[in-house]
């Protein structure tokens, strides 16, 4: 089992217009993108507990040929609420570094 920065070549959070969150999880190799999306540990459930946020709001694309993930969320607060600690988002991905990537039988 290893956190999914490991896997990651780049994970990065942006503000998707004023009210959503995109973060973008992009592995370098197709087996570590087959991996990660084989292992099930992006899922709905577990992004809505990182992230505060209802599961049924997330919105979870993977798209193969990039070997990457993008991750959609509403944001807590507004862009510009006074109390939004990060204006851009760009340090919202932050949890999904840390999150376990469990082994896979046989791998």
């Amino acid at each position: 089992m290893a956190e999914l920065r490991h896997f990651a070549r780049l994970l990065r959070s942006k503000n998707a217009g004023p009210f959503q969150l995109t973060i973008d999880v992009m592995m370098g190799t197709a087996r570590d993108f087959q991996h990660v999306v084989d292992s099930g540990a992006i899922n709905e459930r577990v992004i809505g507990k990182l992230l505060g946020v209802d599961p049924r709001d997330v919105r979870i694309f993977r798209y193969e040929p990039a070997f990457a993930i993008k991750v959609t969320v509403p944001r807590r607060l507004g862009v510009g609420d006074p109390q939004d600690n990060d204006l851009f988002g760009g340090q919202l991905f932050g949890p999904l570094a840390e999150l376990f990537v469990p082994d896979l039988p046989g791998a």
